[in-house]
């Protein structure tokens, strides 16, 4: 079993997922819009350059995701994207990266239990845990 996020946006998931592919050296996989779709005619109205499927592929994972159909609020509550990455250096670069133009939850730094640990809600309102490997002194 392999059990793979599928995040919702709000009309910036083509956005999130460049940024997501630049900061991890990702390679988006699939993109396909609302209006590409063979019922695209019946979506709701301003949904046609909405994201419907995309499908980003990192070295040993696969992130979904879309937009949501029709403009609104998507809040996400109770979960997050954690990445585990090998180095403390790698991971606070991720880290700062994601964190352009969001919010930091726990500012990166090193715990009892990783050389380097941070949470933080990036600027398309999803909720990251970027944890190192590596573990503390």
């Amino acid at each position: 079993m392999i059990i793979n996020p599928y995040l919702t946006f709000n009309g910036t998931c083509a956005e999130a997922f460049e940024r997501y592919a630049e900061i991890f050296g990702a390679q988006i996989t699939f993109m396909q819009k609302f209006s590409d779709a063979p019922m695209g005619e019946s979506m709701p109205a301003g949904s046609a350059d909405r994201v419907m499927h995309a499908r980003i592929e990192f070295e040993n994972a696969v992130l979904m995701a879309s937009d949501a159909h029709t403009p609104g609020e998507v809040v996400y509550s109770g979960i997050s994207v954690q990445m585990s990455i090998a180095t403390v250096g790698e991971a606070k670069r991720v880290f700062d990266a994601l964190a352009e133009g969001g919010e930091i939850g726990m500012p990166f730094g090193s715990t009892f239990w990783s050389a380097g640990f941070g949470s933080l809600t990036d600027r398309f309102g999803i909720p990251w845990l970027i944890n190192c490997d590596e573990p503390s002194e």
